[in-house]
């Protein structure tokens, strides 16, 4: 039996015309894996998705964003999900993130089972265990830097000086402590990203996911925030998925490759060169 709900797709959709909804299908029947909770991951994987499956409806079709997905990401490695605008990139990265709720199949990260989490664990979850990267930034305008990147931990009730502590130290390590007081509209592409990396770095993740982190700078800008988040992954030794369409950019950088294409999984490589970096 299947039902339906409106939703914001999680991927591009290409030629979306006026008054048209994208929906949900949503499926009642869950998976044995989904069902169970028992799904563990094998050392020294940290993020771990089985035949992952998330369609929205468009109109009268069905639109397969991700179609039976599977994928491993092993704790201290750094992905890149490659393919083009709709191959859903992004909706996998929403999924793992815990924005949105797969259809059928599970999603197990650092020990937990996403489809087992209710709407309150899935909030905890999205606040200690995984960091979430922009193309957007998503500062907020009115606050300062300070404030955007503490705010976090104010939502995690952190007590205030350990928040003075880890807020100076993420921002520290991104090179922006001395733009404190600054708001986001007195900052550049690049000094806004880096304050989108330490904001989510500060609740000290073990995952970081990322959407295009260099789709809106330069080339210039984003060579440099790629360079900060691969030596970030090595100095903190977390797990890094990064969305791109950039292949060249991803194999400047990336321990491995993972191909998407109408929602499957194309294939995935190795990549010598990113991985010597």
């Amino acid at each position: 039996m299947q039902g339906r709900r409106t939703a914001r797709a999680g991927h591009t959709n290409g030629g979306l015309g006026a008054g048209e909804t994208v929906e949900a299908v949503v499926t009642s029947k869950k998976s044995s894996l989904e069902s169970s909770g028992t799904l563990e991951l094998k050392s020294p994987e940290a993020v771990r998705t089985v035949s992952l499956v998330r369609h929205y409806r468009l109109g009268r079709s069905i639109i397969p964003a991700v179609d039976g997905v599977s994928i491993a990401a092993n704790r201290g490695e750094f992905i890149a999900l490659l393919g083009a605008s709709g191959s859903g990139k992004s909706t996998l990265l929403n999924l793992i993130a815990g924005l949105d709720r797969p259809d059928s199949g599970a999603i197990v990260v650092e020990g937990q089972n996403l489809a087992t989490l209710n709407s309150e664990e899935l909030a905890q979850y999205r606040r200690h265990t995984v960091g979430i990267v922009f193309q957007s930034f998503n500062l907020v305008p009115n606050m300062t830097l300070y404030e955007n990147v503490e705010l976090p931990m104010r939502l995690a009730e952190v007590r205030r000086r350990e928040r003075k502590a880890r807020a100076r130290e993420a921002l520290e390590k991104v090179g922006l402590q001395g733009r404190l007081k600054h708001r986001p509209s007195e900052m550049s592409g690049g000094e806004q990203q880096r304050a989108a990396l330490a904001r989510a770095l500060v609740n000290q993740p073990k995952v970081l996911l990322a959407d295009e982190p260099t789709g809106n700078l330069d080339s210039k800008t984003g060579t440099e925030i790629m360079d900060l988040i691969r030596g970030l992954t090595r100095a903190l030794q977390m797990t890094v998925l990064m969305v791109t369409h950039e292949r060249p950019l991803a194999e400047r950088y990336v321990d491995r490759m993972i191909f998407l294409g109408d929602g499957k999984l194309l294939g995935e490589t190795k990549n010598k060169m990113g991985a010597a970096r």
